[in-house]
């Protein structure tokens, strides 16, 4: 679990914020329904004495990865008068903002909220939305170090981004001046739409790529198996954002566990059906990370990984 520095807080005997009788109702929004990371939110609602069914209701809308249908769910949560829209990726965030000023959002967000102007400050986020923040941009130099820890001699790193994706221009400036303190040389190569994926790794090819950076968006999660998959024909070690790639197939991630933030959602959740206003909750940072190494992967590529990196590994898959 990720330790927030917060006290658990006892299982609720009344909700305050409820008229006497009513069943609070939460309206989950998502681009594609990711099974294991909602149970991991249901899960800490169920820690904080919530049964659904019982004492609570969740109205669970997914667009299955078609980001055209989030503002309609969005719209559609909103007139069945849920009491808190959660939205847990950046896309279905976007549409619960543009679908409400006043229903509560608990978010989260792999983006600095406050920079992408998202929330006023992550101390006081202000107006009707908190959260948690995932800090993806800030990691990538620690996943470009640790690639090269675990792949001494790698020079040329592949950064996989779709510009197309709001802020990316930026994020993957971040990226390339990252790999440059490395000592390697950056090799941006973009894709749009699932067609180019194929087409991004024969550039990388040709341009002697000999490691991979996949800075993440909707489109990159929507397809981590195809990514994996290319990565291992292409003889392409990679570093990822998040554990799902490397239990697809792909070499190694870093970052916050997705499932552990998830679970936290909850908390926001509870606080609010309690009486907090959502403006007033800090939106938190994780303060543990996960390292996950796929030694099946590294002995097809080839690979011996120093121990210095595997005794620092999470989880090792087999």
């Amino acid at each position: 679990m990720i330790a927030f520095g917060l006290s658990a807080l006892a299982a609720p005997l009344a909700l305050l914020a409820q008229a006497p009788g009513k069943t609070p109702r939460i309206g989950s929004l998502s681009i594609r329904g990711r099974g294991g990371l909602f149970d991991a939110f249901r899960q800490g609602l169920t820690e904080l004495g919530y049964v659904e069914g019982k004492n609570i209701i969740i109205e669970r809308r997914s667009a299955e990865g078609k980001e055209q249908r989030l503002p309609a769910l969005a719209a559609e949560l909103v007139g069945l008068k849920v009491d808190v829209l959660v939205a847990l990726d950046p896309p279905a965030f976007n549409a619960a903002m543009k679908a409400t000023r006043t229903i509560p959002i608990v978010i989260r967000s792999s983006v600095d909220p406050v920079a992408a102007g998202i929330v006023a400050s992550l101390a006081h986020p202000g107006g009707n939305i908190t959260g948690v923040f995932s800090l993806y941009t800030e990691l990538n130099g620690k996943r470009l170090e640790m690639l090269k820890e675990a792949l001494p001699t790698i020079s040329r790193v592949m950064l996989l981004w779709n510009p197309a994706w709001r802020g990316e221009q930026d994020r993957l400036q971040v990226a390339a001046d990252a790999a440059r303190k490395l000592g390697l040389h950056p090799l941006p190569v973009p894709v749009n739409n699932v067609g180019d994926f194929e087409s991004a790794f024969k550039a990388a090819a040709h341009e002697r790529a000999d490691g991979l950076l996949v800075l993440r968006t909707p489109l990159m999660v929507a397809n981590m198996a195809q990514i994996a998959k290319l990565a291992a024909k292409a003889r392409l070690p990679a570093v990822y954002d998040e554990a799902a790639y490397t239990e697809a197939g792909g070499f190694m991630s870093y970052g916050a566990s997705l499932p552990d933030l998830y679970h936290r959602a909850a908390y926001y959740v509870d606080k609010i059906l309690k009486g907090a206003k959502p403006g007033d909750l800090p939106i938190e940072q994780p303060t543990k990370f996960e390292l996950v190494i796929n030694m099946k992967t590294a002995k097809a590529l080839g690979i011996k990984i120093p121990n210095s990196i595997l005794l620092r590994a999470d989880r090792v898959i087999e």
